[in-house]
Parts: structure tokens; sequence; C-alpha cells
């Protein structure tokens, strides 16, 4: 039985097969018995590698007290969901993000997209979102690429259709600007679906 630790664009945890690329945490979030209890515990939502220093990140038991291991389908679905690269595991990545959001470390990175997290959904235009970034079409969250939308699944994307129009923003203003810069990380940003 799959464990409730896969993060979708909204942030929201589901349990689903599919592992995913990217791992991460929001600190500890399920109880004794691995029933996940909060969506949150801290401020500092991270996204790492899968693996680091010999470390794999793979599902398991999700020992008392400790925190809960996410998994991602891909970078831009961490990013939606409100996380930034790993000052550990990602170092490179944590501080090219640092510099382009021009925050003074990481607690002013955390708070900053904290807030984006509780009061975001702004409607923009499709087209002039940057590649990576998330919409919200009806209730399912499509991926902007190239012109286009791909529909997110738990497996990766699906149908496709154009970017046109209007449409609530699930990717937090501070990853919007950082993706809008070309900004590409050390873990995979799109999951190979979208080709």
């Amino acid at each position: 039985m799959p464990l409730q630790n896969r993060v979708t664009p909204l942030g929201e945890l589901i349990a689903t097969p599919e592992r995913g690329l990217v791992y991460g945490n929001r600190g500890c979030l399920h109880d004794e018995h691995g029933t996940i209890r909060r969506q949150w515990q801290v401020k500092r939502w991270i996204s790492c590698r899968l693996e680091f220093r010999g470390r794999r990140r793979v599902d398991g038991p999700m020992p008392a007290g400790r925190y809960t291991g996410l998994f991602f389908l891909d970078e831009a679905t961490a990013l939606a969901a409100g996380h930034r690269p790993c000052a550990e595991c990602r170092n490179a990545d944590y501080r090219s993000f640092l510099a382009l959001t021009g925050a003074a470390g990481a607690d002013d990175l955390d708070r900053r997209l904290h807030g984006e997290r509780l009061g975001r959904n702004p409607e923009r235009d499709i087209p002039s979102l940057p590649d990576g970034a998330f919409v919200l079409l009806g209730e399912e969250p499509w991926l902007v690429l190239a012109g286009e939308l791909l529909r997110w699944t738990p497996a990766g994307y699906t149908e496709r259709r154009a970017a046109a129009g209007r449409a609530s923003s699930l990717t937090p203003q501070t990853s919007l600007d950082v993706l809008g810069s070309g900004w590409c990380g050390s873990v995979p940003l799109l999951h190979p679906s979208c080709r």
C-alpha cells in the first residue's frame, strides 16, 4: 500500500505508487502509525536529490518523530507546491536560487515562500508564464511548456493543449521569477513524459 507522501503541484499529499524524481520534506507530518496528521510543520519546505553522499531516499516506513520524506514527480512540481532547493544536498542550486530571489538568507526566502503558499493563485495570462510554471484549469494542475499546457498526473504528463487565455497560477511568484531567469537546478526540472 503506497504511503501518503507524494506531493501534487497544489501542495497536497496523496497516496499513489508513483515515486517521482525529486525528494523533500516539510518537517514531521505523520504520527507514530505513519498517518499524515498535518500538511506542514515548518516553513522550510525543501526539495532534495534522491541520492546524496551514499544516502538513497527510498519509500519505506516513516519513523515516529522524524521528518516525513516526500516525493515529487519533478522539480517543477516541487516549485509549484512551494518548495525550494535544499542547502545541503543541492547547495549550488540553493545559492543560485537565493541569489536570483535577492533573499538575505534561508529564513528570509522561507518566510517569503510561506507567505506566497498561503495567499497564491492569482489569475495570469498563461502565455506570459515561464516554462516550468503550473496553472490550475478547472480542478487540475497543468504545466506551461513551450507554448503548450500539459496535464499533470502522478505518473507523468499527459494531454496537451495550447497555452492560451488566463488561469490561476499555482507556482509562487518567487519561484516564477527564478524560472523566468532560465534557472535549472541539478535535479530533473521536468519528468521525461513531457517530451
